[in-house]
């Protein structure tokens, strides 16, 4: 790849990031994708996505596979194992530095890094992810229909998704490890007086287990140090979410006191030229559509930006 210099680089490869690099490749502009990861994000790991349009059914890999070739396909230029180790937003010409030595330059940056969900970190759960374990209850509902399932956290997001799940699953059993909810009051009565839902506070889980796929969980109960085993199907882990924008915190970008990208309706940052889409947005809902949306809302406006430049560039040399 011998250009330097981009109409646009977008930082991140999920959903969103190859969404806007569809979109701007397309509209002929020079862009650039760079991925610490590999391209598509989050959703590799999902093995059956039932909600995206147009698509009964679809694996994760398959449908980051497809977004990816896409927008190869119309020129984009995607990067992907590599770390950003240095950038300049401020600059009317903006850079990054990559963990190659390389610096690239563009006019305009899509800043679509996602996010991730808080693990719990014990044994078994990075060999589960998609295989039992889920941390998206409208993405993996419908899979555990007449299933017993655990939920996991005990905060407003924990206690509405337990009632909603109670939707496809025989039994929910929610797991906190203290002894009282940090929830809405109205959350916690719903899930009190559920008839399907088993409630077990003071609780954590200490290991998930099975072989192709989750069969049961180590539960301990933290007071009285009691170890059990309960057999289940599924288990959704409900604990908080991190964006990933720790390359930008105390830098340029104004972000909130979740770490969150900020931007306004045209999903442009605090800083011109610079936008922002997908899971790292400071927003409610984070499917893989409104990532496909927000990347596609950026791109637009990020091409505006640049043919605006461009404009005025060309103005600027015939006086």
């Amino acid at each position: 790849m011998e250009t330097k210099h981009f109409d646009s680089i977008i930082i991140g490869a999920g959903p969103a990031g190859l969404t806007a690099g569809i979109y701007l490749s397309r509209a002929k502009a020079k862009t650039l994708i760079v991925d610490s990861g590999v391209a598509g994000g989050q959703m590799n790991l999902t093995h059956e996505i039932a909600n995206y349009p147009g698509f009964e059914s679809i694996s994760g890999y398959e449908l980051s596979n497809n977004m990816r070739n896409q927008a190869k396909k119309f020129g984009c230029n995607i990067m992907s194992g590599i770390s950003i180790s240095t950038i300049d937003f401020e600059s009317e010409t903006k850079s990054i530095g990559l963990s190659n030595g390389k610096t690239f330059t563009a006019d305009t940056i899509i800043l679509a890094t996602g996010g991730r969900s808080r693990t719990l970190g014990v044994p078994g759960e990075a060999s589960f992810k998609g295989r039992g374990i889920s941390y998206c209850a409208t993405c993996d509902g419908d899979f555990f229909q007449d299933k017993e399932i655990a939920v996991v956290g005990g905060g407003n997001t924990a206690l509405e998704e337990a009632v909603s799940l109670t939707k496809y699953a025989s039994k929910v059993t929610l797991i906190h490890q203290f002894d009282h909810f940090q929830a809405f009051k109205e959350a916690e009565e719903e899930v009190l007086k559920h008839e399907k839902i088993d409630i077990k506070l003071s609780s954590r889980i200490l290991s998930f287990n099975g072989s192709d796929k989750i069969n049961s969980i180590t539960i301990e109960n933290i007071n009285s140090k009691e170890q059990y085993e309960q057999k289940l199907d599924g288990v959704f882990v409900f604990i908080g979410y991190e964006a990933n924008t720790d390359f930008l915190q105390g830098k340029c970008i104004e972000l909130n006191e979740r770490n969150e990208i900020i931007t306004n309706e045209r999903l442009q940052t605090n800083i011109n030229g610079v936008f922002a889409a997908g899971d790292a947005l400071a927003k409610r809902f984070r499917q893989i559509t409104t990532a496909v949306s927000d990347g596609t809302i950026a791109a637009l406006n990020a091409m505006e930006y640049i043919n605006q430049k461009k404009t005025k560039s060309s103005s600027a040399v015939n006086i």
